[in-house]
């Protein structure tokens, strides 16, 4: 039996970002975040200060789920998402499937349809410059914001349009579909595999692994990034 590879990263090939969610209000007057889906990740909220909702949309309709200090909330890939900030001060850790793939490229934003054309249309309209003055990239943020919000509503009130999205948003990514396999196979395929092998070797009475036990911190990478729902404290765990 071959050793066990340890998995070097967060339990279970998950990652973590602080979430400042953003106070600006909308056109229908609620304050918050980008709505849009993941195709191949959950994600999970432990909300540790504020107040809020966040809204879903699915194939079922809409909910409303209410975020307070200490609630914990996730949802399955395909699930619309709107972080909603009741009282200005939401803060939420959000634990991402896939290595923090939610935050690298596996999110679609609620454009309206004319924006879900073809990668490049949709990149022209939703990506932020790295190197603009943090101005420029609040203008950005908010214009993509209130794009999406624009296309949530309409899937709102005519939810027959939902799975014409959702194959516009597949379509959208089916080009990096290779990068996001490797980037699960090295994450939380790999996690699963080495617990599959070591307890084949408990089974078998070998308990050598323990001895290659080890710690590891980290702090963020960057700080303050403009993500889709708020401001962002970011890992590199990936």
């Amino acid at each position: 039996m071959s050793p066990a590879v340890p998995h070097e990263g967060l339990p279970g090939g998950v990652a973590v970002s602080h979430l400042a969610v953003y106070d600006w209000p909308a056109a229908d007057g609620l304050c918050g975040g980008t709505p849009h889906l993941h195709l191949t990740c959950s994600e999970g909220y432990v909300v540790t200060a504020g107040r809020g909702a966040v809204q879903t949309l699915t194939a079922s309709g809409f909910e409303q789920t209410p975020l307070a200090a200490g609630t914990v909330a996730w949802f399955t890939p395909g699930t619309i998402h709107r972080l909603v900030n009741e009282g200005g001060g939401l803060r939420i850790v959000v634990l991402m499937q896939n290595s923090g793939l939610p935050e690298a490229g596996d999110a679609v934003l609620t454009l309206p349809p004319e924006y879900l054309t073809d990668p490049d249309t949709y990149a022209a309209a939703t990506t932020i410059p790295a190197d603009a003055p943090e101005a420029e990239q609040e203008r950005f943020a908010r214009a993509r914001r209130d794009l999406a919000v624009e296309g949530y509503l309409r899937l709102r009130e005519e939810p027959k349009e939902l799975a014409a999205f959702h194959e516009a948003a597949a379509a959208l990514v089916r080009h990096r579909l290779d990068a996001w396999r490797t980037r699960w196979e090295r994450g939380a395929a790999a996690a699963a595999a080495a617990t599959g092998q070591q307890l084949d070797r408990l089974a078998a009475g070998d308990a050598g692994h323990l001895a290659d036990a080890v710690v590891r911190s980290e702090v963020p990478s960057a700080y303050g990034k403009f993500g889709m729902c708020g401001r962002l404290d970011v890992y590199r765990l990936d």
